[in-house]
């Protein structure tokens, strides 16, 4: 088998399109399959081995959309020998070496590493290579450590790296891309703990932020329309327009005052739609509340419950109990609506170059 030399994998364009991007693919670790262009095998074979490497990412919880595509799984095919096996049929043998690879695409680094002895026998080469990765079983035991070995250094890729995700989510906010912000930030895995609540917390103000902004903005908007039509119609529009900003904004206070203020120049007769527009939005805020509310209460049972564990899982517990778990998976979950879209709003193609081997 050819050692391995270096892995250059560079990044040109980030980030697949889709529609098929859904919530629960961020917080997880997803490895991006990927196979050179030039990489020496017939174009059937070559299908089956990325749709099992796929396999293998998917049945061990590591598969997905490539949400973000700089941690790839990918392989090398070196053959070892070919033999003619005299017919008829006449059939051709394989034996070659398969060396899987886990790395980061962006730093040019190799996590993890395996390599397997195939063998597979067909009536051409292109079946002869299919039989032999047939035999490739994702609960391989080597194959699981390989897996752990990656997921365990992406891991701490993200412990030691943390400070500068922060910083670079910081320097989008100070450029007003709240928004791709949130998404760098969500990309963090639950695993990586401490990194996971520290980014949680930050996105929390950065979302702040960000529907702070929108509601400045949505507010002028809404006086600007009010002032240059003072009518039932006009009152309709600002409504529509208020109706947008987000219940939890800090800007409540003036929304709320101004809504008195364009009440009360509307005749009784013509506050009907006005007031039931304001009356779903006033539903919008308090439907927001209860359900911090709820998930207070059940954090606040959920701790007595962990506090009967302590003996069991003291340092976890410890770790858990400042936190309202509840109220960071409602946070968690609207932090991903807006990288969701993000997502999907990125250019749509991935191109990784350049594989060397010795």
């Amino acid at each position: 088998m050819k050692k391995i030399y270096t892995l250059l994998v560079f990044l040109i364009v980030a980030f697949s399109s889709s529609a098929q991007v859904k919530l629960d693919d961020f917080g997880r670790i997803i490895l991006n399959t990927y196979l050179p262009e030039n990489i020496a095998l017939p174009t059937e074979a070559k299908n089956l081995l990325k749709t099992k490497l796929n396999q293998i990412t998917s049945n061990n919880g590591m598969g997905g959309v490539q949400i973000n595509p700089r941690f790839i799984i990918t392989a090398n095919v070196n053959i070892g020998t070919k033999d003619i096996i005299a017919g008829p049929p006449q059939l051709i043998a394989q034996n070659l070496d398969i060396t899987l690879f886990i790395g980061d695409a962006l730093t040019n680094t190799i996590f993890s590493y395996v390599t397997f002895s195939l063998k597979g026998v067909g009536t051409n080469e292109n079946k002869a290579f299919i039989e032999a990765f047939k035999t490739l079983n994702p609960k391989n035991k080597e194959l699981l450590s390989f897996l752990e070995e990656g997921k365990s250094k992406i891991i701490n890729y993200y412990s030691s790296q943390c400070d500068f995700i922060l910083k670079d989510a910081e320097t989008l906010v100070k450029q007003g891309k709240f928004d791709e912000a949130i998404f760098n930030l969500s990309l963090v895995p639950e695993v990586s703990q401490n990194c996971y609540f520290i980014c949680l917390d930050k996105m929390a103000s950065i979302y702040q932020q960000k529907i702070d902004t929108d509601c400045k903005v949505k507010f002028n908007e809404a006086k600007v329309s009010w002032t240059a039509s003072q009518t039932p119609a006009g009152a309709e529009k600002a409504g529509d327009i208020l109706s947008a900003i987000n219940p939890m904004a800090t800007c409540q206070t003036e929304v709320s005052d101004f809504i008195k203020a364009i009440d009360a120049k509307l005749k009784a007769d013509e506050k009907a739609k006005w007031q039931f527009k304001m009356k779903q939005y006033a539903d919008k805020i308090a439907a927001q509340k209860e359900a911090v509310r709820i998930a207070e209460a059940k954090g606040k049972r959920d701790d007595i419950y962990r506090e009967s564990q302590a003996k069991r899982d003291a340092v976890l517990q410890e770790k858990q109990l400042s936190r309202n778990l509840e109220l960071d998976k409602i946070r968690a979950n609207s932090y991903r609506e807006i990288a969701l879209e993000q997502a999907r709003n990125q250019p749509k193609t991935v191109t990784y170059t350049k594989i060397y081997w010795r």
